[in-house]
């Protein structure tokens, strides 16, 4: 239920990065997983992550006051992880978030030059974290894991039977969707195409799942080099709102050509409808593409069937529908 609007509640929400950047800035800084191992006073804190004393005493204390840490009545406070915080926010948590967590602060970044991007109407400028470019991949390679992981297996049951022989995993990324494809498709193989910086993520991932002798691992960027052929279903997974329509026609008609004929297009992602207000979040991740593509969003499905029409597939339906990143609409290779 949305929340009735008067002063009070909007200051409320217009104040709503004050926690946020609390707890982001803890998860970069990995204060959680540091102090769910040892316990510590601020100076030994601040020693370890090789911080301002004054300002890490302050971060802490926000925490305490947000109920993410506790703080002993010592001399020299010592500072721990409550249980159900360090499941969430450690880096081995039993329902770790913390990749997720440390992405959404590169996300915050860009959110706060909205208004600048919507008079530029240009992506806002990237900034890395204090992990740097290569950490800030890392987390969101981690997130993407972590939020698909808990809903892959019965998300790709809810299709209900899919035929099919090979699986085409487009920006497969860690292969989280490409496990339970194959797990419910024992006869099934795969091919996972990702950057190539990515790919050894996957590799790793394939090995513990056991799947390395069912699944190839191709380096390369999707939009610009060919795609592998071979593959009867292809999974398109949160790719499409990153585009304009016109690269995604783009990459649905590479897609076509790699197909198998009789082939199938699977997309997984957040559609709004005709209004673009609804789902809610359909229309605030369309201002998460605004202000981190140049020309991504958040689309309907009549904008999706007919740019999947226009390269050659037809049969479009929708076989799922969801109010997040959990809808997929079919399309067929004749």
């Amino acid at each position: 239920m949305k929340k009735k609007l008067n002063k009070e509640t909007i200051l409320e929400m217009a104040r709503g990065f004050q926690p946020s950047c609390v707890i982001i800035a803890a998860a970069e800084l990995d204060v959680f997983t540091i102090l769910h191992a040892r316990p510590m006073n601020a100076v030994q804190l601040a020693a370890r992550i090789k911080g301002d004393l004054r300002a890490v005493i302050i971060l802490l204390d926000a925490l305490v006051a947000l109920g993410f840490l506790t703080k002993s009545t010592d001399t020299e406070p010592v500072y721990r992880v409550p249980k159900a915080v360090a499941e969430v926010l450690t880096a081995d948590g039993a329902q770790s978030m913390l990749g997720m967590v440390r992405h959404l602060g590169n996300c915050q970044r860009a959110w706060g030059q909205l208004a600048s991007v919507v008079l530029r109407g240009k992506p806002a400028v990237r900034r890395p974290s204090v992990l740097g470019a290569d950490g800030d991949l890392a987390s969101f390679i981690q997130a993407m894991h972590e939020v698909s992981d808990p809903v892959a297996t019965p998300l790709v049951a809810s299709l209900g039977k899919l035929t099919f022989t090979h699986l085409l995993d487009l920006g497969g990324a860690s292969g989280t969707w490409t496990i339970p494809f194959l797990q419910l498709n024992p006869d099934a193989c795969a091919t996972i195409m990702d950057r190539p910086d990515v790919i050894p993520m996957a590799k790793r991932r394939m090995r513990q799942a056991g799947l390395t002798r069912r699944v190839r691992l191709f380096p390369g960027d999707f939009m610009k080099n060919a795609l592998p052929k071979g593959a009867d279903l292809a999974w398109v997974s949160a790719i499409v709102h990153q585009n304009s329509r016109e690269q995604n026609r783009k990459l649905f008609a590479k897609v076509f050509a790699a197909l198998e004929p009789g082939g199938q297009i699977l997309i997984r992602d957040v559609f709004v409808d005709a209004s673009r207000t609804r789902p809610a979040s359909g229309a605030l991740f369309a201002v998460n593409m605004l202000v981190n593509t140049p020309g991504g969003g958040t689309f309907t499905f009549g904008e999706m069937r007919d740019d999947l029409t226009s390269v050659g597939f037809s049969k479009v339906k929708v076989l799922r529908r969801g109010q997040a990143m959990d809808s997929v609409i079919c399309a067929s290779k004749k």
